[in-house]
């Protein structure tokens, strides 16, 4: 599939962020993703499921939450989460008003802490996130958000993260719309497991695909809890 790719520079109030944007032709959306912590742009998993996501024409961007200053003063401890929540909701600012992606609905992929950021920035914009997912997040740290949350939203967790799968199955029921919570065979924490990962990105093109528009499906063979509204 042709696609272009770009370095960009994205504004968050005094900060600036770096990202890569890469659009297929005729992209059907673009999906923003947040990493977990210790991770950037270039983490080799979002980087893998970001690969499938274009695939199936949509365009994706990875940027870095942290300055390189930023990262080498906080090796030993992390921004607030309040500081990264304001970041992806400023990188979606940025999305909504360049010509290439202003058009695209929007959809997050957040891993490990960066699923909470997610969570928190689509309750922040409800009126334009139309899809999440969320991989082996903890959204019980989020808790007084999710109710805020209308965006359908995907859980996926490891069969074998035993704290995290708890904590999802606990909050699941607490979003504010639909959600599904996917439990991957075999997975631990951070999907390192053969074949484990490439079932999070069919699982990520299958619910970008139901919930932004015009994108086709792909199966999945996964156990499945969800609820849906009307």
């Amino acid at each position: 599939m042709q696609q272009r790719t770009e370095l960009v520079r994205v504004e968050a109030g005094d900060t600036l962020l770096w990202g890569d944007l890469t659009l297929p032709l005729a992209a059907r959306g673009l999906v923003l993703f947040a990493h977990g912590g210790g991770s950037s742009r270039h983490s080799p998993r979002n980087r893998h499921v970001a690969e499938r996501l274009r695939a199936a024409g949509l365009g994706t961007l990875l940027f870095d939450f942290l300055t390189l200053r930023e990262e080498e003063h906080t090796r030993h401890s992390r921004l607030s989460h309040e500081l990264l929540t304001q970041r992806l909701c400023a990188t979606t600012a940025w999305a909504l008003r360049e010509a290439a992606t202003s058009g695209l609905p929007i959809g997050y992929f957040g891993a490990g802490s960066g699923a909470a950021v997610t969570l928190t920035a689509a309750a922040a914009r409800p009126d334009v996130v139309s899809a999440v997912v969320c991989r082996g997040g903890r959204p019980d740290r989020v808790a007084d958000s999710l109710e805020h949350v209308v965006a359908p939203t995907l859980l996926v967790v490891g069969e074998h993260d035993e704290v995290a799968l708890a904590m999802n199955q606990q909050c699941a029921g607490e979003l504010g719309g639909s959600w599904e919570l996917a439990i991957v065979e075999r997975a631990g924490h951070l999907f390192r497991e053969e074949g484990t990962l490439d079932e999070v990105a069919r699982l990520a093109v299958r619910w970008f695909g139901r919930h932004l528009p015009t994108q086709r499906h792909v199966a999945s063979e996964v156990n499945v809890q969800s609820r849906r509204h009307p």
